[in-house]
């Protein structure tokens, strides 16, 4: 964008008065430009690691066969340069971070500046190479109508050119720390402890917020495993550290999968074998996934929040940086979902965040998936919510946490769940509280309350919709389907079924769909239980239509 942003770019110095971003520079501006710069940046991580994995591995090498002080000094050098190389890694994330994050918000700002124009031409009005609006003279339209126009279009445009020029001067700021870091030292040791294990997000954002940006790189580059998972952390500085885990966690998968390759003697043992293998495989498979729509270059930028393969592993990533977008989804997916399954209910997130895009163009917004818990494999689990239980200390922490790490306004947080992640929100909204401005149940067997007041949220901000050829519509309590069985083969069975005054329970609690619960419905097609993403679904209108809060 402007020359300022570009001399950082370059690791030159920054003017220290950018020039304000015009209108023709606006439109000629290339978002992706920037997008492949930062990912060109964060594509020298892997050349950086592997070097500082050779230079270990000379260490290693000269341990057995050299021993007193010259060897000692040879190791202890080496190990200064490892440690040099390993510093520069968070950094690396954090320049693609800021080149995305400014080409993201370039993006919306010019999507702006396209709505403003197309309003222009709707309105018989003309926009100059400048920015400047007046009316059309081979289109004459009385000065009533005229003037109004011209202030909502120039007021469109002046928006547009603020976004950017809030953007550019943001990321001016930070490639010049970043440059003089370069110079002066990467990272510093933080002073004082931790935050304690029972500290909540708010604690952690003081905390946070009390680092130098270099204390901050030595905490993500020397405690990734903390950073990555404390909510309260701002999501860039999440992101960065569980960047760095990513290849562990992939070495940690397969190494688990090379030791399950020996085959044992038939029998109970290699079943079982056979079983662990199948999951490490399919762990994998979800974690290359994942690892593809990290590195992709196209927007929105994807942020990795958390990462666990332990079990049927665990992934909470977003899709653009919640901290910055004024509405952000916390998409919570049911039954079987795993770490095998999160490339594709990142997609279902997504569809969400594309059709907010369309529905506002240049809107900021973000979406989140929360798959940080145990969900059930099969029914006999699901029919239990021992699991939603466990979970809703997580999702309240997690939820409080954007609300910590959030920049500027508050945002318009929502938070979704599908199928017995329906139940996961329900459960935490009930038993501890979420932090949201609204609740949206698809697919629901019930959200373990009766009405939605007990959800402790506003009148009017808990949704619901269960298309009508959903199988979870059957999820009934065992009590009504025994009293069901047996009232079908009577007489009384269609008499009954339209007299039951229980027709709204499900089976953990009354259909949130229902109007006797309490909420409010928007429309779903036929598209089964897992279709309210489906492209042509009303469904998905309607769940970005709430995340926007229209």
């Amino acid at each position: 964008m402007s020359t300022a942003t570009a001399s950082a770019g370059r690791g030159g110095r920054p003017a220290d008065d950018p020039v304000p971003v015009g209108y023709a520079q606006l439109w000629r501006a290339d978002p992706g430009a920037w997008v492949a710069a930062g990912a060109a940046w964060r594509g020298l991580t892997g050349p950086v690691r592997r070097r500082a994995d050779g230079l270990s591995a000379r260490i290693g090498a000269l341990h057995p066969g050299w021993s007193g002080s010259a060897s000692g000094t040879a190791q202890g050098r080496i190990g200064e340069l490892r440690t040099a190389l390993t510093d520069v890694l968070p950094a690396l994330v954090e320049v693609d971070q800021v080149l995305a994050e400014f080409a993201a918000r370039v993006g919306a700002a010019r999507a702006r500046l396209g709505a403003a124009v197309a309003q222009a031409d709707a309105g018989g009005l003309l926009v100059d190479r400048a920015g400047a609006v007046r009316p059309d003279p081979a289109r004459p339209r009385p000065a009533a109508v005229v003037g109004p126009a011209v202030v909502r279009v120039s007021a469109g445009i002046r928006g547009a050119l603020a976004l950017a020029g809030a953007a550019d001067r943001e990321a001016t700021g930070r490639l010049a720390e970043l440059a003089t870091a370069a110079a002066t030292g990467w990272v510093s040791v933080p002073p004082g402890p931790r935050p304690s294990p029972g500290a909540g997000p708010a604690e952690v954002s003081r905390w946070w917020a009390g680092l130098t940006p270099a204390e901050r790189r030595w905490l993500v580059g020397r405690e990734p495993e903390r950073i990555g998972r404390l909510d309260g952390v701002p999501v860039a500085a999440r992101d960065q550290a569980n960047r760095l885990l990513l290849a562990r966690r992939r070495a940690e998968l397969t190494e688990r999968r090379a030791a399950l390759l020996r085959p044992l003697p038939a029998g109970p043992l290699e079943l079982a074998r056979l079983a662990r293998l199948a999951a490490v495989e399919a762990a994998l498979r979800g974690l290359d996934g994942l690892g593809e729509r990290l590195a992709a270059p196209g927007a929105p930028r994807a942020y990795l929040l958390g990462l666990d393969p332990a079990g049927d592993g665990r992934a909470v990533v977003a899709l653009g940086n919640p901290d910055r977008a004024g509405a952000v989804l916390t998409y919570v997916p049911g039954m079987t979902a795993d770490l095998a399954d999160a490339p594709g209910e990142l997609g279902r997130a997504a569809r969400v965040l594309g059709r907010c895009t369309a529905l506002e163009p240049g809107t900021e917004a973000a979406a989140v998936l929360w798959l940080d818990y145990d969900a059930p494999d099969f029914l006999p689990e699901a029919a239990r919510g021992r699991q939603a239980e466990d979970a809703g200390p997580a999702l309240h922490r997690f939820q409080e946490g954007l609300r910590a790490s959030h920049e500027g306004p508050p945002a318009r947080q929502t938070v979704l769940g599908h199928s017995y992640g329906s139940v996961v929100v329900g459960t935490a909204a009930r038993d501890h509280g979420l932090s949201a401005d609204a609740l949206v149940f698809v697919g629901s067997p019930g959200v373990g309350v009766n009405h939605a007041a007990e959800l402790r949220l506003p009148p009017g901000q808990v949704w619901a919709a269960t298309a009508p050829d959903d199988v979870i519509r059957l999820a009934r309590p065992p009590d009504e389907l025994a009293r069901r069985a047996v009232l079908a083969g009577t007489p009384l069975g269609p008499v009954a079924a339209l007299l039951d005054p229980h027709d709204d329970r499900l089976w953990f609690g009354a259909d949130p769909s229902a109007p006797g619960f309490g909420g409010r419905r928007f429309p779903s097609g036929r598209h089964g239980h897992a279709g309210y993403w489906d492209p042509g679904n009303p469904a998905l209108d309607g769940m970005a239509r709430i995340v926007l809060g229209r």
